[in-house]
């Protein structure tokens, strides 16, 4: 159904299973898939690919042009996967070429109100951005990681994957995954063990985890005999693995 007051541009492309409620405008080159639930006064615009069975609630912006003074109207794009729930009033950027030009959301995500999603930045699977949480732009959220509200994060950061950032923390560097971050400017305080046991991670691989924060954090040492110590002594996990690769690829450096 799409309501008799939204305004549909001739240039968009929506299946007939998509829902569209009151007021919205949807413009030239959106294209929408299967069975989305789009309400009342929401904008989607640009070069924006929309998949399937998401739910847009009203007032949310998605596609805009980035916030970003060298952006001179290049086409780029933002990409939104499945299944993702998005609350009032969030914002979604389009990619700039001086990025990848693209931004990319992945599926069975929970963006919550007021979150804004800068250009190109890159989500995964399973995240929640909790109210007012901000990402600036050129950021990567991996798969489960949760950034409670009224979180800021600075461009380039990563957030690894089952990372907890509690609210209000303001996060100016790389946050490995599995741990728990907080504060202004954040701080790591362990791991994030009620997350990965109810992912379904075992004791043993928790230990193991829980180990290797140890060895990184705790033991005094740099972070590259760190690093050496955790392949020797807990090697055979690809947790650990996902853990290690993670820290060695950092550029802005980890949260201490």
């Amino acid at each position: 159904m799409i309501d008799k007051t939204a305004i549909i541009y001739e240039g968009a492309r929506i299946d007939d299973s998509t829902d569209i409620g009151p007021y919205t405008v949807i413009k030239d080159g959106v294209k929408i898939g299967r069975n989305n639930k789009i309400a009342s006064h929401a904008v989607i615009e640009g070069n924006t690919t929309i998949g399937d069975n998401n739910k847009i609630f009203q007032f949310a912006s998605i596609g805009s042009i980035p916030q970003d003074l060298k952006y001179r109207g290049e086409d780029t794009k933002l990409i939104i996967g499945n299944n993702n729930i998005i609350r009032e009033y969030a914002t979604f950027n389009t990619g700039t070429v001086t990025g990848n030009g693209i931004t990319v959301v992945g599926d069975s995500n929970l963006f919550m109100m007021h979150i804004h999603v800068a250009h190109d930045c890159i989500i995964g699977n399973h995240v929640i951005l909790a109210n007012n949480a901000t990402l600036a732009g050129h950021i990567e959220i991996h798969d489960y990681a949760i950034l409670g509200g009224l979180c800021a994060v600075h461009q380039f950061v990563r957030v690894g994957e089952s990372a907890l950032v509690a609210g209000g923390s303001m996060v100016v560097q790389d946050i490995p995954p599995y741990l728990i971050a907080s504060g202004d400017r954040a701080r790591i305080y362990g791991i994030n063990r009620i997350g990965l046991e109810r992912r379904g991670f075992s004791k043993e691989e928790i230990d193991k985890i829980k180990n290797a924060f140890k060895i990184i954090y705790k033991s005094k040492v740099t972070t590259k005999a760190a690093l050496e110590k955790i392949k020797l002594e807990l090697n055979g996990s690809d947790k650990i693995e996902k853990f290690t690769n993670f820290i060695e690829k950092s550029k802005r450096g980890i949260t201490r």
